[in-house]
């Protein structure tokens, strides 16, 4: 130790190299990059076609009914004290009996632990499965996250394909190709971020029957339930529990639009108790320990924002939303350098094909962010982020208005960077 006034040699700030993967994963730091790039003396406003949070638009503010609730149990003084590990029991009851509503079986009070919002159910899960030698599948494209948690915890991962040309299907065959003893979890997404489908019953079964020959859990990521505005309804991958194991991660940012209130969950949609048996249970319950609690005041109110928030609001908002993928999808189609392989049927998002060979002076799809975002005040989230380079993920859980004008101005800003010999007529 040096006391004589001179340099100190510090002996901290070396990187975590762990650190330094995960952070390579973020799709929040790529998009935070694309905001970077916008030029504030515009005086158009901001399209903000990056990120799903509909929640800043007066169209898509939250049910009365779940604001009372937080303020009420805010008022109550009954919320203020720390919460047990798994999550406050009346909480934890209501979610339960929410899940089951779509289940062929009650789930109970202990079969749900609650999140400081989905995506801490998601790091809880990869810290979980994190042993020595482990592997998890993930779809491509996906929702980075899990990547980023996975290599925080030096957990392997192994990309699996979705299958635009079978509206973004999990590719079966290539996860039993992947799949080796090592193997212990398949992530689904449905309602899919970023690729706007819905699996179907049958296809759900499918992946059931896959994760159960393969000896493995699904994930099955919901944070979108009831998320569907298309030809396809909902269907939890929970009923198929029975087959395999599903470990369901869920919570209330997307269908009360409250992202920022960061309630969420895991639960077990296990009937034969595989899951407990194995002890992941468990292990979900000693993560909880040493991690964040979901706020108290959220958890106090959850069962009054499940029972008080009238069918009208949902009903209303999802309208809203599938208007919102019409125009989207229509305003798409007239841009020829863009191809849209599946119109969006569910979630807040979709995800398309950038042509850069019809563009002069634009590198790919981040160059192509980068400066859409810097000309047109329009802010989308580059393919590459989630694994698919020259693909644009595209949210349309924004103001109509607001939607209808950032989708003319990236076709205007798509014409005046085209070739000369490729450009559309206006």
């Amino acid at each position: 130790m040096d006391t004589t006034g001179g340099e100190v040699a510090w002996r901290f700030g070396a990187a975590n190299p762990a650190l330094a993967a995960a952070s390579s994963q973020s799709i929040r730091a790529l998009v935070t990059r694309m905001y970077g790039c916008v030029d504030r003396s515009d005086p158009r406003p901001l399209a903000p076609l990056g990120h799903g949070d509909p929640s800043p638009f007066a169209c898509f503010r939250t049910a009365t009914a779940a604001a009372e609730a937080v303020a009420a149990a805010a008022t109550s003084g009954k919320h203020n004290s720390y919460p047990s590990a798994a999550g406050v029991d009346e909480a934890r009851s209501a979610v339960a009996s929410y899940l089951s509503r779509d289940l062929p079986y009650e789930l109970s009070p202990g079969d749900v632990v609650l999140t400081a919002g989905c995506n801490h159910a998601v790091e809880i899960m990869m810290a979980v499965l994190a042993t020595p030698g482990a592997n998890v599948l993930l779809p491509r494209p996906g929702y980075p996250l899990y990547e980023a948690r996975a290599a925080l915890g030096a957990l392997e991962f192994r990309h699996y394909d979705l299958l635009p040309e079978k509206e973004w299907e999990v590719d079966i065959q290539g996860v039993e190709a992947l799949a080796d003893e090592n193997t212990v979890a398949l992530v689904i997404v449905n309602p899919n971020n970023p690729c706007g489908c819905v699996y179907s019953s049958d296809h759900l079964a499918k992946i059931a029957a896959t994760a159960r020959k393969l000896g493995v859990m699904v994930i099955s990521d919901e944070i979108y339930d009831h998320f569907a505005f298309g030809s396809k309804p909902f269907v939890p991958m929970g009923v198929f529990g029975d087959i395999a194991p599903v470990m369901t991660l869920g919570g209330i940012s997307k269908r009360w639009m409250v992202p920022g209130w960061r309630l969420g969950w895991i639960a077990l949609t296990d009937p034969k108790g595989v899951l407990r048996k194995k002890k992941i249970f468990d292990s979900i319950i000693i993560y909880r320990g040493i991690s964040v609690d979901p706020a108290a005041i959220v958890q106090g109110a959850i069962p009054q924002i499940i029972a008080n928030t009238d069918e009208a609001f949902f009903t209303n908002a999802m309208n809203i939303m599938k208007g919102a993928a019409e125009i989207c999808y229509q305003k798409l189609k007239g841009i020829e350098c863009i191809t849209c392989p599946h119109k969006p049927e569910g979630s807040m998002f979709v995800m398309v094909k950038l042509d850069i060979s019809y563009f002069d002076g634009i590198d790919d799809d981040i160059d192509f962010c980068s400066k859409l975002a810097k000309e047109e005040s329009v802010v989308i989230c580059p393919g590459s982020g989630l694994g698919m380079k020259n693909w644009l993920r595209i949210t349309f859980a924004v103001d109509p208005p607001l939607l209808e004008d950032g989708l003319e101005r990236l076709k205007s800003f798509c014409l005046r960077h085209a070739k000369p010999n490729t450009k559309q007529a206006i």
